[in-house]
């Protein structure tokens, strides 16, 4: 290793060395960022009727408001992370955090849809430049496996517990200010990011990263926004053809991707990540818990409020209550695996644990409110466990210089998890609801619950009650079903977890350390 010793800030520990009160103070300063991006996934559940009564969207633009920051998010996830490795993680970071507080403003003071849908989509830009630049940074911060296994499992707590407190913040400021305060709440923080991240973040690069392979970028995303776009429209439309040719596409564009990334002499994600031992484990099994965590989300959101009837804001406020379970279980694992638990023990721990919540939601009942809470809780709980531990043991597998692209690697198969959880458990929740609800019932009723609801509500008396029942029983099947299908993936999961795991071991001496210039 490098270092300038003129410039205090690009000092990093050496390998395996402790980090002091500076690195953890540093990751506090990250944390805040990386909250943000997790919130802005779900922060206009609450203003999206105030954003549609003063800009007046069509459908199709309400949906982009709705989309765009997640699809610009995946599909540049593998392009920032491996240019991060390029430039410098700290440059890129602050990048990021001046695009994304820039973008904020434009967002929060947009006097028209297309004006907010531009300003969602740079939201997604700076979003993909932060995200895979913490988790490298925390890599280049800390060496120590057991310090590093703290800090990410703090990195994942805040990252889930994020996307669960965005609805509930946009709920209290659209209550008491205008639905551009959704946006101006990321401002502080980016802020405080600008100002502290050059005194206290160091800056690292990988020093020999080739030329930056500009034909793997619309590759990348070619590959990854037609699939995810795919997968994330079938749970509500069903597997519509345009649909299927969409995810066609984009895995055809994915083939040319990895041939690319093969043959390049400077690829975007280098083949040679995947023979770090228990590196392409890692991004299987963290995909897989992705895809138990948000398949989950796609029920447990829709009962709160319409098989128990709460209101949004209610529902938002109880379903925060299963992430207080997520704060312990990152730590946790992490303590066990240093106490000499097997790590393969841990995370098939935390699957059969997943499962368990799933099976808790297969028990559940049409008034089930809190064996549901405790079923997410527990679901959330083991996910988090995997996650965490799967973050961990990749980062510890590659080379620090390559630590960028190793987490935008994590975050897109991330992405993809939780986009194949919402589709193959919604349809099969879906498929089982439109079985059980009553061929008598009127057509709307048969598409969703939502739809079944507002028929009933138009029906006199007896009618109405007798379908909103059968509606919100036939739901509740349909959650039972796709939860009995949870339990079956996860516990093969765990099974997996067993088998690919049980003959990796990442200690001090043998996580992989590669030249790494600190500027």
């Amino acid at each position: 290793m490098t270092k300038n010793s003129t410039n205090p800030t690009s000092s990093t520990p050496a390998p395996g060395a402790l980090a002091g009160r500076r690195e953890w103070t540093a990751l506090g300063v990250l944390m805040l960022p990386l909250l943000l991006v997790s919130m802005d996934v779900s922060v206009l559940y609450f203003a999206i009727p105030a954003i549609s009564a003063d800009l007046e969207p069509s459908g199709t633009q309400q949906l982009w408001i709705f989309d765009i920051y997640a699809f610009v998010l995946a599909g540049l996830l593998m392009t920032m992370g491996s240019l991060g490795d390029r430039i410098g993680r700290r440059k890129l970071l602050l990048f990021g955090a001046a695009a994304f507080g820039t973008a904020s403003v434009i967002a929060a003071y947009a006097n028209s849809a297309e004006t907010l849908i531009a300003a969602r989509a740079l939201l997604g830009i700076g979003g993909a430049t932060l995200m895979p630049s913490t988790m490298a940074i925390i890599r280049t911060m800390f060496t120590d496996p057991g310090q590093r296994a703290k800090a990410i499992g703090m990195w994942s707590g805040v990252m889930t517990g994020g996307i669960a407190l965005g609805s509930v913040m946009s709920g209290v400021l659209v209550e008491y200010f205008w639905w551009g305060s959704v946006f101006l709440v990321n401002l502080p923080a980016m802020v405080l990011l600008l100002v502290l991240g050059p005194i206290l973040l160091p800056e690292s690069k990988n020093p020999e990263p080739g030329r930056f392979d500009l034909l793997s970028v619309p590759l990348s995303m070619a590959a990854v926004l037609p699939v995810i776009y795919g997968i994330k429209e079938i749970p509500s439309e069903g597997w519509n053809v345009r649909y299927v040719v969409s995810i066609t596409v984009g895995l055809v564009f994915a083939a040319l991707f990895v041939h690319r990334q093969r043959t390049a002499k400077s690829p975007l994600i280098s083949p040679a990540l995947f023979r770090g031992h228990g590196f392409a484990p890692a991004v299987v099994l963290n995909l897989i818990a992705s895809f138990g965590m948000l398949g989950s989300a796609y029920f447990t959101t829709q009962y709160l409020q319409s098989v128990l009837g709460k209101s949004s804001m209610e529902a938002a406020l109880w379903a925060l209550l299963p992430t207080v379970l997520v704060g312990v279980a990152a730590p946790v694992a992490a303590q066990l695996v240093q106490k000499g638990v097997h790590r393969a023990h841990v995370v098939s721990g935390g699957f059969v644990t997943a499962a368990c919540g799933y099976g808790l939601l297969a028990l559940a009942g049409t008034d089930s409110m809190w064996l549901v809470l405790a079923g997410a809780g527990v679901l959330a709980s083991g996910i988090v466990t995997v996650m965490s531990q799967m973050m961990d043991l990749a980062l510890g597998t590659v080379p620090v210089g390559n630590a960028g692209a190793a987490s935008s690697l994590l975050e897109t198969g991330a992405e993809f998890g939780g986009a194949l959880g919402m589709a193959v458990l919604g349809s099969i929740g879906t498929a089982v609801y439109r079985h059980d609800i009553s061929s008598g019932a009127p057509a709307a009723a048969h598409e969703t619950l939502g739809g079944a609801l507002a028929v009933a509500h138009q029906l006199p008396g007896d009618a109405g009650q007798a379908l909103a029942t059968a509606a919100r029983e036939a739901f509740t099947s349909g959650m039972q079903a796709a939860a009995i299908a949870g339990v079956i993936l996860l516990l093969a999961a765990a099974a997996l977890a067993t088998t690919t795991l049980r003959k990796v071991h990442v200690h001090k001496s043998e996580a992989p350390e590669a030249a790494e210039s600190l500027v």
